[in-house]
């Protein structure tokens, strides 16, 4: 079962992802291809995200790993993993055709599921595949030097590929190529694994336009949020609207977009913006300046079209408009401070995970952001997060929730 109706109520079930061994196979020269701008040290980073995990589960939330349920849904259709590897194969790059064999050899001989879907996430180098010396160029030149498929190591951001709206599902299509192999699992665990198989399918890995879950907020069961970001597109949103307003029976009436700086600082809209409390939201003050609003509701069932209006005004008005919120609190990251912000949004301390009304989980060294809140009257569950931070991305980026009570 699937709900997710809000941003805030008692969080129930959700779908991390341990980081595993693909930060191992990050290198200097692969950063900015596989979207890191550090290297993070492994056995800190698992003990972070435990503690993350640890906090989740001593406030009663069921914590769901995607390694587990990608290897249960393998487990429960024999013959799905011979069509999985060969998808798995057609998007991981492999050039030539023998290291497809040898690829498809050493996967074949794994016997645990949940060891060979860690290991199609840690990635393969040529080193593994003990490449004999031959006549062949791209051995000698790939030879012990090389991944033969990159890692992902951006996959304990489970909030980014896979998006629950209301009672159904968004298989996201991702903006950069490097991340789009991620979106698998999830696709394969909604149509096959027997807990998720008969949920709806609102948009797809194989969508022309690129839409991530960091950009999608459930404001209620009737309004949902969506960045326009450098990784969503206004396409996109406009695709995804068309058929949560006409082509499946939802209650969605209305959708707000967000349009945000592209920025690698910016890469989503929950990197500087994300709701604490039902009339209260943390942002980031970088933002306001150029932040345009856009409301997107239904036309006629006729005529299929989409109204769309700008919205002007202050954030705070438009928030309390259109959520019916009454009135409304924007709280500023690190109080405003405008360095102390910029350096705490690139630490995120935007991104803020709430697990029940003014109750959020939130990385420790946000120090002056964590003070402003607890000086409000919030509960803050502090983690700590040298290593996690390093992957961009902050406790809501590392959590997709499955369920949530209603509020």
């Amino acid at each position: 079962m699937l709900k997710v109706q809000n941003e805030i109520g008692r969080l129930q079930r959700v779908l991390v992802h341990p980081p595993g061994r693909e930060l191992l196979n990050l290198t200097p020269s692969t950063l900015e291809e596989l979207l890191f701008d550090d290297i993070p040290y492994l056995k800190k980073a698992q003990e972070e995200h435990e503690i993350f995990r640890r906090i989740l589960e001593g406030h009663s939330v069921e914590t769901l790993c995607l390694e587990d349920l990608m290897a249960e849904t393998l487990e429960q259709n024999p013959g799905l993993k011979d069509l999985f590897l060969d998808q798995y194969l057609k998007e991981s790059s492999i050039t030539a055709p023998h290291y497809r064999e040898l690829v498809l050899e050493y996967f074949n001989a794994f016997k645990d599921p949940k060891e060979l879907v860690l290991k199609t996430m840690e990635g393969i180098s040529s080193k593994e595949l003990e490449i004999c010396k031959t006549s062949c160029l791209v051995d000698v030149v790939k030879r012990d030097t090389q991944m033969i498929i990159n890692p992902m190591p951006n996959l304990y951001f489970t909030r980014d590929p896979f998006s629950v709206i209301g009672k159904g599902v968004s298989i996201n299509k991702m903006h950069s190529a490097t991340r789009s192999r991620e979106t698998i699992y999830g696709d394969y665990i909604i149509k096959h694994h027997e807990d998720f198989k008969d949920i709806k399918l609102y948009y797809g890995r194989d969508d022309l336009f690129s839409i991530e879950g960091g950009d999608i907020f459930n404001f209620s069961e009737k309004i949902i949020g969506i960045g326009i970001s450098q990784r969503t597109t206004p396409e996109a949103i406009q695709d995804i609207g068309m058929r949560l307003f006409y082509d499946f029976d939802t209650k969605v009436e209305k959708i707000i977009a967000f349009n945000i700086p592209s920025l690698r600082a910016f890469m989503h809209l929950d990197t500087v913006f994300t709701q604490i409390d039902k009339n209260a939201f943390l942002y980031h003050p970088g933002i306001m300046s150029s932040l345009r609003v856009f409301v997107l509701t239904k036309s006629s069932v006729s005529s299929r079209e989409l109204k769309i209006r700008e919205e002007t005004g202050k954030l705070s008005d438009i928030l309390s408009c259109h959520l019916e919120l009454g009135d409304v609190k924007l709280f500023p990251c690190a109080g405003g401070d405008y360095i102390t912000s910029q350096r705490e949004q690139w630490n995120d301390g935007s991104n803020t995970l709430a697990i029940a009304p003014r109750t959020l989980v939130v990385y420790d060294r946000n120090e002056a952001t964590n003070e402003m809140l607890k000086e409000e009257g919030y509960t803050l569950l502090e983690m700590p997060s040298s290593e996690l931070s390093r992957g961009r991305g902050g406790p809501r980026c590392m959590s997709m929730p499955l369920e949530r009570e209603n509020l």
